[in-house]
């Protein structure tokens, strides 16, 4: 079974015809979806797809890019609140984004660590969106103590990624190491530790070099399964067996084939 580890299913470019996608990404050979929100007003959109989708795993997070329309009290209380719940598997997604041009970081900061401390309090992994953050997103990690999760497509160095791996994250590799320039992410990608890597679509965003420019759907995670087989010369069905029970590590309240608790 495949499994995508970050997709954003919810989105408003689903709209007009997410039961499609969800049967081609059925028809590709994907058995779970993981479905991470990225704005309070989010969380009931995300919701509703578990409710909508079998294979569909929800977790509830506010996204650094997001954080500065955040009004963080009651947002924050409305992610507790969800997390409190119980029905989900992650706290995401959720981090740091220092691009040029990109909210307040010091706001982002405040956020992503009220988050971490959330997500210790429930005993709950994260998914990582991680820009151009790599040291300042492992200085929180190291500080507020969290079981674990993904690092939402990785771009760090090789050494970020042993630290990310030492605290117990799996590292999301998909549309990027489709591009033959993309040379760093390939190398990781192809010597890493495969029990390591987990595979995910970020769809809509991040396509792959063969749909440049289109709207990206979870069904290319068979696609990036095949990529990753070649650029580590091993069987595809041995990253497909490796990289859902990776994810099944590192979320364990996926349940690989039963609607989390």
């Amino acid at each position: 079974m495949l499994i995508d580890s970050h997709c954003h299913l919810d989105a408003a470019e689903f709209d007009a015809d997410r039961d499609l996608v969800v049967a081609r990404a059925r028809a590709a050979g994907l058995g779970l979806l993981v479905v991470p929100a990225v704005a309070a007003d989010a969380f009931e959109r995300a919701a509703d797809a578990g409710r909508r989708y079998p294979e569909c795993r929800i977790a509830y997070g506010i996204h650094p890019l997001y954080a500065e329309r955040a009004a963080p009290e009651r947002d924050l209380a409305m992610l507790e609140q969800r997390l409190a719940a119980g029905e989900v598997v992650a706290v995401g997604e959720i981090g740091l984004d220092l691009y040029q041009g990109h909210p307040d970081f010091d706001r982002q900061q405040r956020v992503f660590v009220a988050q971490l401390e959330l997500a210790r309090r429930f005993d709950l992994p994260v998914l990582l969106h991680v820009r151009r953050a790599v040291d300042a997103v492992l200085k929180q990690l190291r500080r507020i103590r969290v079981p674990g999760g993904i690092a939402h497509a990785f771009n760090g160095s090789r050494q970020q990624a042993d630290q990310m791996i030492g605290l117990g994250f799996g590292l999301g590799f998909g549309g990027a190491m489709s591009y033959p320039g993309s040379r760093r992410i390939r190398e990781l990608a192809a010597t890493l530790p495969l029990s390591a890597i987990v595979l995910e679509s970020d769809a809509p965003d991040m396509p792959p070099a063969w749909a440049r420019g289109q709207r990206n759907e979870p069904a290319q995670v068979a696609r990036y399964a095949q990529v990753l087989a070649e650029l580590r010369d091993v069987p595809r069905e041995l990253v497909e067996e490796e990289t859902s029970r990776n994810v099944g590590r590192c979320l364990p309240r996926c349940g690989l084939g039963r609607r989390a608790a």
